[in-house]
């Protein structure tokens, strides 16, 4: 392809992906937009590789378009960049495929890929409260449940358990949900195996973290994990906010290492403090109820 011919295929995906965001998304590929944004996505110029993935990215967003992008065969493609493309063209792609996760036919097709490898390297290299690690983490949480090889995949792979805690105590209030549920659901299906993996990698001042300050989701979520992280061979499925305590004191004599130990007591303490004071003001608005005329 001359530098001429070049330059026109340059200008029209970009002009795709200035259409695809600022005009209606739908009609886009209904134009037929999609097979020249596919080609573009297999070819060998870095550039159209990334104006193709940013446009997938902003496409995908439309809950019309995702079964279509889904039957293209758009999937597998879009796992080989975030296998080989640039930094810029992974995270697009990454994060198209987290659009389309949200359609039970697309995240099939995303499971048989096996993309846990190359998400995990994402994750690895990104910033944890950067949005990447979000759409990273939601798709891990995904596989997760998908089966077996996968959760041994994430425990075996070096660094890919720590990535994730490590998006639990720093990434955006979104991300620290899957984040947790990624751990929750490995701890869940089978804790024999995959206790001492999670405890290894100082999940603990995290997850105490998030009873108190994270969604409510992630507040059961990490109650759930405290109560199967314990020392315990029958935990149990409910963990009640009055009982956290007793099962962190029983997590931290089994942890090794004085610096972790030393940050959950200390957020433990916070943790008591923090009970307490919604305590306090629990009992103060039932007082100022009950002198009411």
């Amino acid at each position: 392809m001359n530098m001429f011919l070049q330059l026109n295929f340059d200008l029209y995906i970009f002009l795709l992906l200035v259409f695809s965001i600022f005009r209606n998304k739908v009609s886009i590929i209904e134009a037929g937009a999609l097979e020249p944004i596919i080609n573009f996505l297999q070819s060998n110029s870095t550039t159209l590789q990334e104006y193709a993935s940013a446009s997938l990215l902003t496409l995908s967003a439309s809950a019309t378009n995702k079964p279509i992008i889904g039957a293209n065969g758009v999937i597998p493609l879009l796992v080989k960049v975030v296998k080989h493309g640039s930094p810029q063209a992974k995270v697009d792609a990454v994060m198209a495929l987290s659009n389309l996760s949200t359609l039970s036919a697309n995240l099939s097709m995303i499971l048989a890929t096996n993309p846990l490898l190359p998400i995990l390297s994402l994750l690895k290299s990104s910033k944890k409260s950067s949005k990447t690690s979000e759409k990273c983490c939601s798709l891990i949480e995904s596989l997760m449940v998908s089966g077996e090889e996968a959760r041994t995949g994430l425990v075996s792979d070096e660094g890919g358990v720590f990535a994730v805690v490590e998006v639990l105590e720093n990434g955006s209030l979104q991300a620290r949900e899957h984040a947790v549920g990624v751990l929750l659901t490995l701890c869940q299906s089978d804790r024999s195996k995959y206790r001492e993996p999670i405890l290894r990698e100082g999940v603990i001042p995290g997850l105490l973290e998030l009873t108190v300050q994270g969604t409510s989701k992630s507040r059961t979520k990490a109650q759930r994990l405290l109560s199967l992280l314990r020392n315990s061979r029958s935990p149990r499925p409910e963990v009640q906010p009055d009982t956290i305590e007793n099962i962190v004191s029983s997590l931290i004599s089994h942890i090794d290492g004085d610096d972790q130990s030393g940050k959950a007591k200390k957020m433990l303490a916070e943790m008591v403090q923090v009970s307490m004071e919604k305590s306090l003001r629990h009992l103060q608005e039932r007082a100022s109820t009950l002198v009411r005329p």
